[in-house]
């Protein structure tokens, strides 16, 4: 059962982050005025699906990330030509509201013809040869197309991605980073709501975490006992000290005074190693006590664990640049990994490790590699800067190599982190 749990909210966790952020492209697109055609979660074949509005929702099977694909941004998937024969149906005022491309003697209720003229971005009219007579209707802004069993809405010029100010499509692409700023904003309070903050001038140190079949667990000490001394020595507040008495004293026994509650008692620890450490060990990690918060408090050290937790993203990158190695770099195997060991630690750190990523998946999708948000929105600052669009065929290029780039690195960087995995 534990495993189930620890694999349910990992996944619960990568959801919530993915979803907010896609969240955000959706939502600012339909208040532009966009055609939103898919909300995604994942990627790959579609594990559920169902359509609200105009809108179709989709869970995928990989939980790489997600998309909310807009009218407009893609070649428009149906294109119908002069000399083809279609059937539409008409609705109570006479707009066509459906175009059927396959399956034509089938259809009832439709009127069949050849196209002789069809605009179904500008103009939202056809002209049909009927039997050698001429017939013209007006198609519906929300007229769908259907072949092979899937009904396509089409997109009106209006509707569409490129149609919408400057302004508008930048407000629908920064909206995703933002969503995940704001989660991570909100992640960070819960967890100093659950977990405190530090007491100022502590006069104790306190157990925090256990490692099972170390000496600690075997004495049966518990989160929260207070370490009062070692062999004599008083620990008061300094926990750099207790550290530095166990690893001097591995297999070696040592006298500890430990507080539960009100009440202290003795015990004898003897530290050893762990595997791949050095020094003496009992299997503790210690805490600072701590206190609850209020709510201006919430929010103020929520701030400042935004912006350290930013400078050292930023850190990150910059080490990454300077000495690049295939090892410092996670992919989704890796991250899955890490975040099911935290997971296993509590919800209080899952929480605060569930923030880091929401903060970490705003920044990095804001760098202006091909293929994210930053990239994007420099496209629309050069537009802005120009008075015209660039070509979309050139962009559509240059975000194609980028996402092949992207997609390599993550093929790479998933085999290194499952032969980390086999190697141990």
């Amino acid at each position: 059962m534990e495993m189930v749990r620890v694999v349910f909210l990992t996944v619960l966790m990568f959801f919530v982050i993915v979803t907010v952020h896609e969240w955000g492209h959706y939502y600012f697109a339909r208040r532009a005025g966009i055609l939103v055609r898919e909300f995604a979660i994942g990627f790959g074949p579609k594990l559920f699906s169902y359509k609200r509005n105009e809108t179709q929702f989709t869970l995928r099977l990989l939980p790489f990330g997600g998309y909310a694909r807009m009218a407009g941004e893609d070649p428009e998937l149906v294109e119908i030509q002069p000399g083809q024969t279609i059937a539409v149906r008409l609705n109570a005022e006479n707009q066509v509201k459906k175009i059927y491309l396959d399956q034509l003697d089938n259809r009832k209720n439709v009127i069949r013809g050849e196209v002789q003229f069809m605009d179904m971005v500008d103009r939202l009219s056809v002209r049909l040869d009927v039997d050698g007579e001429f017939q013209q209707f007006e198609i519906h802004p929300q007229a769908l197309t259907v072949a092979k069993g899937v009904e396509t809405q089409i997109a009106p010029r209006d509707r569409q991605f490129g149609s919408k100010t400057v302004g508008q499509r930048a407000l629908a692409i920064f909206a995703g980073p933002v969503m995940n700023f704001i989660l991570a904003f909100v992640l960070f309070a819960l967890h100093i709501q659950m977990a405190g903050i530090p007491v100022e001038n502590p006069t104790y140190v306190q157990i925090g975490e256990i490692t099972k079949g170390m000496p600690a667990d075997e004495a049966n000490l518990k989160e929260g006992d207070v370490i009062e001394s070692i062999n004599g020595t008083a620990i008061g507040a300094d926990y750099q000290k207790m550290i530095e008495l166990i690893a001097a004293s591995k297999d070696k026994p040592m006298e500890w005074t430990v507080r539960r509650g009100e009440e202290s008692f003795d015990l004898t620890l003897t530290p050893r190693t762990m595997e791949g450490q050095e020094g003496g060990k009992v299997g503790i990690v210690p805490k600072l006590p701590t206190r609850s918060a209020g709510i201006g408090e919430t929010i103020t050290s929520s701030g400042t664990a935004m912006v350290d937790t930013t400078n050292i993203i930023f850190q990150g990158f910059r080490q990454l640049i300077q000495k690049f190695s295939m090892d410092d770099l996670g992919g989704p195997v890796r991250t899955f990994e890490v975040t099911g060991q935290i997971a296993k630690q509590g919800i209080e750190q899952l929480t605060y490790w569930a923030a880091i990523l929401s903060l970490y998946l705003g920044i990095f999708n804001l760098l202006p590699i091909p293929a994210l948000d930053g990239s994007r929105l420099v496209f629309l600052g050069i537009e802005a800067l120009r008075g015209k669009p660039v070509d979309p065929n050139r962009e559509g290029m240059v975000h194609f190599i980028g996402f092949a780039m992207l997609f390599l690195l993550m093929i790479a960087v998933t085999y290194n982190d499952i032969l980390r995995l086999i190697n141990g």
